[in-house]
């Protein structure tokens, strides 16, 4: 049996609160966003799709044996952005500031996962995706809006963890769940 994969690091209780925060800011646009959950906020260092259990397995080994050389660091939470543009918002996220370390990790276990058959990532942009607009509805009082959170912090999460979760799509939303927990 498959599941659909991704392996990321947890949103803790106080950045959930203050990403939620912003997300009431950004709801003043009255734009179509639908925002994501905050039980759902993570930043995902690698999406796998439908793995099966030997795939896993191999996956499970590659973190584990990965983070071996990391310890706890943590991550700033800073600014709001857009994908792919702001003439065209599709992703609402908010940014990373100094991402050395979350971005070397990311690569290696990206290198790593590539020799077991899974795509590179072109471009790994380190962000926490806080909704995803649906219509045009208010675009331009959403971007004004995006632009003025432009600074905002959002405060700094203490990376300790990785999580190999499994998301099962619902029509109210993907529901996400932890396979295996990683310490650093």
């Amino acid at each position: 049996m498959k599941v659909r994969a991704f392996l990321a690091v947890d949103v803790d209780d106080e950045l959930r609160e203050r990403v939620c925060e912003i997300q009431d800011i950004l709801r003043g646009a009255d734009a179509q966003i639908k925002f994501v959950e905050p039980e759902n906020l993570h930043f995902t260092l690698k999406f796998f799709g439908d793995v099966g259990e030997g795939k896993l397995r191999r996956i499970r080994g590659i973190v584990e044996e990965t983070l071996k050389g990391y310890e706890p660091f943590d991550l700033h939470v800073m600014g709001a952005g857009v994908f792919p543009s702001p003439r065209y918002i599709r992703v609402v996220w908010l940014g990373v500031e100094n991402p050395g370390v979350f971005s070397e990790l990311q690569r290696n276990l990206d290198m790593e996962f590539a020799r077991i058959g899974f795509r590179k990532e072109r471009e790994y942009v380190p962000h926490l995706t806080i909704g995803r607009v649906k219509g045009p509805r208010n675009r331009e009082k959403l971007a004004a809006l995006i632009d003025e959170l432009e600074n905002v912090d959002a405060g700094t999460l203490r990376v300790d963890r990785v999580s190999l979760k499994r998301s099962d799509l619902t029509p109210e939303g993907p529901v996400y769940s932890d396979l295996e927990v990683f310490r650093i």
